[in-house]
C-alpha cells in the first residue's frame, strides 16, 4: 500500500499565523492572568509565613504569661507560709488573724479571703468579715469577677485556707502589652471559664479565632491559660493589595474585550481596505486613461499600467525619477521643461493641454494632459496627480479628415469654379490687354506730343499698373484653383494690409469708415503668397465695410457719426503671427467661423457665399489657421495666423516644389 506524506504548505503556515494573528489580543489578559497568579501565590505564601510567626509568637507568649503567673502564686505562697510561722503565736480569734500584717497586705494584694481551721476544720477565724470588708479591701476585691480559687497552708494540725481571684491574678500577672494583644483567660479541664481579662463570664469562641492553651499546673493544677487573638487578621484574600488586583484584573478583563472588540474593527476595515486597494488597482489597470501622480519637486511617485504601456517603461524604471524624463523628446527639451516648471507652480490649463512623447522604441505620441492638485489626509497640497489620454489616432484621423476635406474642398472649387475660372480669365485677360494697350498708347502719344501735365502722366501710370496688377491677380487665382501651389516667400504682413486698404481707400470714403493700425514694431516676416494674403484682407475689409454700411445712422452709438475699421497685427506665440481685422457693424448675431466660411453660405441679398470659405482655404494652404469672433468695437471680428518666415522651411517648400514639377514632367 502506497502511503503519501503531505507536507505543509507556505499558504497553510501563512494561515496558521494569520490565525495567530488574529488571536494576539488575548495576550495581554494572558500575561495579566499570570501576574496576578504569581501575586497570589507570594501572597499566600507571606500570608503562611506570618501566620506561623504569629503562632511562634503566642506559643513565646503564653509560655512567657503562665511563668509570670506561677512567680506570682509562688510569692503569695511563701507570703502564706509566713503567716503560718506567725500564728502559733497569736490569738485564735479574728483579731488575732488581723494582727498579723500579712493578712492586711494580702487581702489588699489578692487574697479574698483568709479562713483558719482547726484540726477539726473547724473555723476559728475567718478574715474579712462582712462588716469589715469596705475598710479593709478595694474595691476590685471586693467585687472581684469570676471564680475564686484557694491556698492551703498547714499550721500544727491546723491549717489556713486563702481564697484568691484568678482575675486578679491575670491583672496582676499579666503586662498591659500582652493583655492588649490577647485576649486571656484561666479555663479547667471542663473549658469552663475560670477567670478572663475582659471579664467575660464564658468562653466566646469564633470560628477562625487563633488561640493557644498552656498548663499552669503548680499551685492551679488543671487549669490551663488560653491566649487569642483580640484582632483576628483578615485571609489574605481579603487584604487591600489583592482587592486591588482583582480590581486590576477586572480593568483588564474590559480593556481585554474593548482590545477584542477595536481589534475586530481593524481587522475588517483592513480587509475592506485591501478589497478597496485591490478593485482601485484593478480599476486603475484596467482604464484606458494613463495616471501619473508627482510630489512638488515633480519626481513621480505613481503610475498605472496604461501609463506604463504608453510609454513603454516599466513602473519601477519610472517611480522615483526626476526631471528631465526619459519619456520627453529630446529635440524639445527646453520647451518641455519650461512647460513642467509652469504645470508645477499651478499654471496648467484646467481644460488640459496637448504634449509631445516619446515611446521607449523612438516613435511620437500626442497626449493631452489633465493635471490636478493632489491632497493628503491632512488637506495639504503634495503633489499633482495627471490623467494623460493617448491621442496620436485622434490626430492621425483628424490630420486625414483635414486632408480628405482640403481634398474635398478643392475638388468643389474646382467644380464650382472651373467655368468661372476660365470664363472669367477668357472675359477678364482680352479687356485688361485692351487696357493695358491704351494706356500705352496714350502714354506714347502724350509723350510725342510734349505734354509734360505730371498729374495726369501719373495717373495714366497708376491706371496701367493697377492694370497689370489685375492681370497677376486673375493668373494667380487661375493658378490656385488648377492646384498649383502658392508662390511663398517672406513677406512683410504689416506692408500687404496697408496695400490692401489703399486699394480699398475709396471705398472706405465713400462709407465714412476711419481706419485706426495697431501694427506691433518689430513684426517678423511671414511665409506666404503676398497676392493671395493681399486678396485675403480686401476681401475682409470689403466685408468690414458691407456690414458698416448695411447699420442704419439711427441706430449707431450717440456720438458715432462714422464706421470705424481697426488692424491689428502681432506675435501669436514664438512661430506665427497674428493678425485681427475689427469693425462696428452689426457683429456675428452668434454665428461661428464654421459657418461663415461654409459654401454658398452668405449673409449678403447679393453674395455667392464663395468669399470667405475661398480665404479660409488660403489661410489653412499656407498653414495657418482662421477665426472669428465679437469685437471689443461692437461688431465682428475676423482673425487669422500664419507662420513666420524660416530659411529652413523656404528651402524644404522649394524641394516640394521641384519634387512635384519632376512628378509632373514624367507624367
Amino acid at each position: 500500500m502506497l502511503v503519501t506524506q503531505r507536507y505543509p504548505s507556505a499558504a497553510g503556515a501563512h494561515t496558521r499565523w494569520a490565525g495567530l494573528r488574529r488571536k494576539l489580543w488575548l495576550l495581554p489578559l494572558l500575561a495579566s492572568l499570570v501576574f496576578v497568579g504569581g501575586v497570589l501565590a507570594w501572597a499566600y505564601r507571606a500570608d503562611r509565613a506570618e501566620r506561623e510567626d504569629r503562632r511562634a509568637t503566642m506559643i513565646t507568649d503564653a509560655l512567657s504569661s503562665e511563668a509570670q503567673l506561677q512567680g506570682l502564686l509562688t510569692v503569695e505562697r511563701a507570703r502564706l507560709q509566713d503567716l503560718a510561722r506567725q500564728l502559733p503565736r497569736r490569738a485564735h480569734n479574728t483579731a488575732g488573724l488581723l494582727a498579723s500584717t500579712e493578712v492586711t497586705e494580702g487581702l489588699r494584694r489578692l487574697w479574698l479571703s483568709v479562713t483558719w481551721l482547726d484540726a477539726n476544720n473547724r473555723i476559728l477565724a475567718h478574715v474579712p468579715e462582712q462588716n469589715t470588708l469596705a475598710g479593709v479591701l478595694p474595691g476590685e476585691l471586693i467585687d472581684g469577677p469570676g471564680l475564686s480559687a484557694h491556698l492551703t497552708q498547714p499550721v500544727g494540725a491546723e491549717r489556713l485556707v486563702v481564697r484568691y481571684s484568678p482575675t486578679l491574678l491575670l491583672r496582676r500577672g499579666i503586662p498591659w502589652w500582652l493583655a492588649h494583644k490577647y485576649d486571656m483567660q484561666l479555663i479547667d479541664s471542663n473549658e469552663q471559664v475560670i477567670a478572663s481579662l475582659d471579664q467575660t463570664p464564658l468562653r466566646t469562641d469564633s470560628p477562625g479565632r487563633e488561640s493557644y492553651m498552656v498548663s499552669v499546673g503548680g499551685n492551679m493544677p488543671g487549669a490551663f491559660l488560653e491566649l487569642g487573638l483580640r484582632e483576628a487578621p483578615p485571609p489574605f484574600w481579603r487584604t487591600l493589595p489583592l482587592v486591588l488586583m482583582a480590581g486590576f484584573l477586572g480593568l483588564m478583563l474590559v480593556a481585554t474585550l474593548l482590545l477584542r472588540r477595536q481589534v475586530v474593527r481593524i481587522s475588517r476595515a483592513e480587509s475592506a481596505w485591501r478589497t478597496e486597494a485591490a478593485w482601485r488597482q484593478a480599476m486603475e489597470d484596467s482604464a484606458l486613461v494613463g495616471l501619473r501622480a508627482r510630489d512638488a519637486e515633480g519626481r513621480i511617485l505613481y503610475v498605472n499600467r496604461t501609463f506604463c504601456t504608453m510609454v513603454g517603461l516599466s513602473a519601477e524604471q519610472l517611480v522615483g525619477l526626476e526631471p528631465p524624463m526619459p519619456y520627453w523628446p529630446p529635440d524639445e527639451l527646453d520647451e518641455v521643461l519650461l512647460r513642467h516648471k509652469r504645470n508645477l507652480e499651478g499654471k496648467a490649463p484646467r481644460d488640459g493641454y496637448e504634449a509631445l512623447w516619446c515611446h521607449q522604441d523612438g516613435r511620437r505620441l500626442n497626449v493631452m494632459v489633465f493635471e490636478s492638485p493632489l491632497i493628503d489626509a491632512h488637506g495639504r497640497q503634495t503633489g499633482w496627480m495627471g490623467s494623460i489620454i493617448d491621442i496620436t489616432a485622434r490626430k492621425q484621423l483628424e490630420a486625414r479628415e483635414r486632408h480628405q476635406a482640403e481634398a474635398m474642398a478643392q475638388q468643389s472649387r474646382l467644380t464650382t469654379l472651373g467655368e468661372v475660372a476660365s470664363a472669367l480669365a477668357h472675359q477678364l485677360n482680352q479687356p485688361l490687354t485692351v487696357i493695358m494697350g491704351y494706356n500705352a498708347g496714350l502714354q506714347r502719344m502724350l509723350a510725342d506730343a510734349g505734354y509734360d501735365n505730371q498729374a495726369v502722366l501719373h495717373a495714366l501710370a497708376q491706371q496701367g499698373d493697377q492694370a497689370a496688377e489685375a492681370g497677376r491677380i486673375v493668373r494667380r487665382i487661375r493658378e490656385f484653383l488648377t492646384r498649383r501651389a502658392p508662390q511663398r516667400e517672406a513677406c512683410d504682413l504689416g506692408a500687404i494690409a496697408r496695400r490692401a486698404a489703399a486699394l480699398l481707400q475709396r471705398d472706405l470714403q465713400t462709407a465714412d469708415v476711419q481706419l485706426h493700425w495697431a501694427l506691433a514694431a518689430g513684426l517678423p516676416p511671414v511665409f506666404a503668397d503676398p497676392i493671395l494674403l493681399e486678396q485675403v484682407l480686401i476681401n475682409l475689409l470689403r466685408n468690414a465695410v458691407d456690414a458698416i454700411t448695411g447699420v442704419a445712422v439711427a441706430d449707431r452709438p450717440a456720438g458715432a457719426a462714422a464706421g470705424r475699421i481697426r488692424i491689428t497685427a502681432q506675435p501669436g506665440g514664438e512661430r506665427f503671427v497674428r493678425l485681427d481685422v475689427e469693425d462696428n457693424g452689426p457683429g456675428l448675431s452668434g454665428r461661428t467661423v464654421d459657418n461663415l466660411s461654409a459654401p454658398f453660405y452668405s449673409t449678403k441679398s447679393d453674395g455667392m457665399g464663395m468669399g470667405l470659405a475661398i480665404c479660409r482655404s488660403v489661410i489653412e494652404v499656407h498653414h495657418g489657421g482662421m477665426d472669428a469672433g465679437s469685437s471689443s468695437l461692437g461688431g465682428a471680428r475676423f482673425s487669422f495666423t500664419l507662420p513666420v518666415f524660416d530659411a529652413q522651411m523656404h528651402e524644404a517648400s522649394l524641394a516640394d516644389e521641384d519634387a512635384r514639377a519632376n512628378q509632373e514632367a514624367q507624367g
